[in-house]
């Protein structure tokens, strides 16, 4: 049994809130980092997303601030992007559930107007990108005197993406009183620079992913064109398979895992299937998991949140039916099944929008997944106009991911378009009244004329 959310030494609302998300056992870097954190020390963390990072500095620094007070901010949280600070803002709303605690997130893509009202009406923690900070800053709308904890995550993605200069600018504005906290993914030259810079006499932790499966999971892996069809497959390999004794799958999100249970449950009646995630209530939750592990059930659909922690011994197969975004919960969720020396099964269903992710996991666990073919008589079903958007937009965020320059077809044409356009103003500004005569609208001097 590893270490438990009690051990530490946080509060009741918080130590609930926990375990109404689903949570049991801290993760290594929770256990390493909590306590140092706590006890108001400054922590550089070397861990990738994944390992529970976000919880471990997100937990101290709500038990730090207790309660909401005052209008201005006490803890800010900087993030490269704004996929990563929405998902830190959902973190401490999730963990501040039963708090007065007020969280806003800020980043760019979007006018800052709703962004500056949130502030206005009192916050005590801001998640943000560094641009869209110094923005509001600068703008006269943050008091950063007040700030006691600065937390800079995936410093190294920052730094890889431009950022150096803006966090520089937001060092100088904070308070020099304060604990800091850098979490990079990989201790670089860079990385160590500026953990002098920032830093007083640090703890380090460093945390490497769990990165191999068990050696008694066959995996297996089925390119899939989109949803529906995914679900057609579904429905193949449960009639196939008659040695599923226990099975989880495994979705990306709740309205996935929803849509999946719905479907199973039409096959297999009320009592056939459970559903597990984190909007369902702490009571549902466990139910679901005892009725599992007492074989009341033989298929769970669950979410990575909700299945952390969950210790079920006789699992004989896992069905992936989203690949995870977060690649080694790939290695957590197919190490549900093989335990103890017992065989195992592991079936991953692959979407366009997900061999980016695919891709990232075959490099973590140093194996290519074996590829079948879909069944003859599934039916393969035409992927439609919605979920196609949705698939190329994803696509396209994945290389903006890789490349920060790249900018997708619709931008490509848009910057063009706006080069044509600051080349003629620019000639304008250059040439003056020769550039008015050469293109025809002297108009004034005709008139004159």
């Amino acid at each position: 049994m590893g270490v438990t959310f009690e051990e530490f030494n946080f509060n009741r609302q918080i130590l609930n809130a926990i375990a109404d998300a689903g949570y049991t056992e801290a993760t290594p870097i929770q256990q390493k980092a909590i306590p140092p954190i706590m006890n108001g020390q400054d922590v550089m963390g070397i861990a990738q997303t994944g390992t529970g990072k976000t919880a471990a500095y997100v937990l101290p620094i709500l038990m730090k601030l207790k309660y909401a007070q005052g209008d201005n901010p006490r803890a800010l949280i900087v993030s490269p992007t704004r996929e990563l600070a929405m998902q830190i803002e959902e973190n401490v709303k999730t963990f501040a559930a039963n708090t007065d605690l007020r969280v806003v997130v800020l980043y760019g893509g979007l006018g800052p107007k709703t962004q500056i009202e949130q502030i206005n009406k009192g916050v005590d923690i801001i998640v943000a990108t560094p641009g869209r900070f110094l923005d509001i800053y600068l703008a006269g709308h943050i008091v950063t005197k007040t700030l006691q904890v600065l937390v800079l995550d995936e410093a190294d993605k920052m730094m890889d993406m431009g950022f150096m200069p803006q966090i520089n600018r937001i060092l100088e504005i904070v308070p020099v009183k304060r604990q800091n906290l850098l979490f990079s993914a990989t201790m670089s030259e860079k990385i160590h620079e500026l953990s002098n810079n920032f830093l007083e006499f640090p703890t380090i932790i460093e945390v490497s992913p769990q990165a191999t499966p068990a050696q008694t999971v066959n995996q297996q892996l089925y390119f899939v064109p989109n949803t529906k069809t995914k679900i057609n497959l579904l429905r193949k390999l449960l009639d196939l398979e008659g040695n599923i004794t226990k099975l989880m799958i495994f979705c990306k999100t709740r309205v996935a895992a929803d849509d999946v249970y719905k479907f199973l449950q039409r096959k297999y009646g009320e009592g056939g299937v459970k559903v597990l995630h984190a909007n369902k209530g702490q009571n549902t939750r466990i139910n679901s998991i005892n009725s599992f592990k007492n074989d009341e059930v033989k298929i769970l659909v669950a979410t990575d949140v909700a299945s952390r922690g969950i210790d079920v011994s006789d699992v004989s197969h896992v069905i992936n039916f989203d690949v995870p975004v977060v690649i080694e919960d790939y290695v957590h969720r197919i190490g549900r099944t093989g335990r103890a020396l017992q065989h195992g099964e592991a079936i991953t269903f692959c979407g366009p929008a997900e061999v980016y992710y695919l891709r990232k996991i075959e490099k973590l666990i140093k194996q290519t997944i074996p590829v079948s073919a879909l069944p003859d008589d599934v039916f393969i079903e035409e992927t439609g106009y919605d979920e196609r958007q949705e698939q190329n937009k994803e696509i396209d965020l994945q290389k903006r991911k890789d490349d920060p320059d790249f900018k997708g077809a619709f931008h490509e044409k848009k910057s063009a378009n706006q080069h044509k356009k600051f080349d003629v103003a620019k000639a304008k500004v250059k040439y003056g009244k020769a550039y008015k005569v050469a293109t025809g609208k002297n108009k004034t001097s005709r008139k004159k004329r």
